[in-house]
């Protein structure tokens, strides 16, 4: 800009739009529908950019702690050739409690995440939930004994775009009753389980029986929450649970994880994003090439938690 360029900078990040920009538009629904001054407030932008009148501060409690809910214990896990992607790594998170892993991406988090939900074969160590051990490898296993897990990428790997929306929502309770009855799926219970969820979750879209592909990138997300926080779970793991949503969908998923914490079930939740993680943490651990280099409590300054997460400590 300093140069003489002419600079358009599009972004859903209101504290880097507030540093960077001479002259913000607002784009809601494929329309301008306002302009500000980077003077303005963040709520002010966040109000104009959704319709409607947004919270940006998360309301909580002091946790409740409960017994420990998951375990982990000298974890490790490898890619195909062998090389170290999490290295002995333990820690325990308690019932009623948000333990947040920080870190920049490609540390190690994606791995960590994937291994306690069963999705990597490559682990050696221990992860217990609830006393019950989770074997590595089993997805089914672990959704069973109570795991719900919001991955990295809704579109890859927490929805089936060609399904419907009903069908989506039932994706991991197919094979169960009410919706499985013998090799046949209740049409019926899965029209009805939707109905609910649509409501519950405020997704917005034209029919339950549409496909997902036609829905918004947050109504996606919110198919995904539905379908894993409707079901008797006793730990939820979310991977940059908010990642390219806007503001009103965010203020949405961060009410949900702290309902979930405040309802007893543990929440491990994996974010790149420090105001987030900041914002719904009762501790936070750190992660820098592959290990947990620090377990801090969530009032822990910006600019310490910024060092860890550059592998350096005080």
């Amino acid at each position: 800009r300093d140069q003489g360029t002419a600079i358009v900078f599009i972004t859903h990040k209101l504290r880097e739009v507030k540093e960077a920009a001479d002259k913000i538009t607002i784009i809601r629904r494929g329309a301008v529908v306002g302009t500000a001054s980077p003077s303005a407030s963040q709520e002010e932008l966040a109000s104009l950019m959704v319709g409607r009148p947004v919270s940006l501060e998360v309301n909580k409690s002091a946790p409740k702690l409960g017994d420990v809910m998951l375990k982990v214990e000298h974890l490790n896990v490898h890619d195909h050739t062998g090389r170290a992607l999490v290295k002995d790594i333990s820690f325990e998170l308690r019932a009623g409690e948000v333990l947040a892993v920080a870190g920049v991406q490609g540390n190690g988090q994606s791995e960590l995440a994937e291994a306690v939900v069963g999705l990597q074969e490559h682990v050696d160590g221990r992860i217990t939930l609830d006393g019950q051990e989770i074997h590595t490898g089993k997805v089914r296993e672990a959704l069973h004994a109570g795991i719900a897990f919001v991955p990295e990428s809704r579109e890859e790997d927490g929805l089936i775009s060609s399904f419907s929306i009903e069908e989506n929502l039932i994706l991991d309770l197919h094979d169960l009753p009410p919706f499985a009855k013998g090799p046949v799926i209740s049409q019926s219970a899965v029209a009805e389980n939707a109905s609910k969820r649509v409501v519950e979750f405020d997704i917005r879209a034209q029919s339950p029986k549409d496909p997902a592909s036609s829905l918004s990138g947050g109504n996606k997300q919110k198919v995904v929450l539905a379908r894993e926080l409707s079901r008797p779970v006793k730990l939820v793991v979310a991977s940059q649970p908010t990642r390219g949503l806007d503001v009103g969908s965010i203020e949405f998923v961060h009410e949900r994880i702290i309902a979930e914490r405040d309802s007893g079930r543990g929440v491990l939740l994996f974010s790149t994003e420090l105001d987030e993680v900041v914002a719904l943490a009762d501790r936070i651990a750190v992660m820098y090439r592959g290990e947990i280099i620090s377990i801090v409590p969530a009032t822990t300054s910006r600019e310490e938690l910024g060092l860890l997460m550059a592998g350096i400590k005080k």
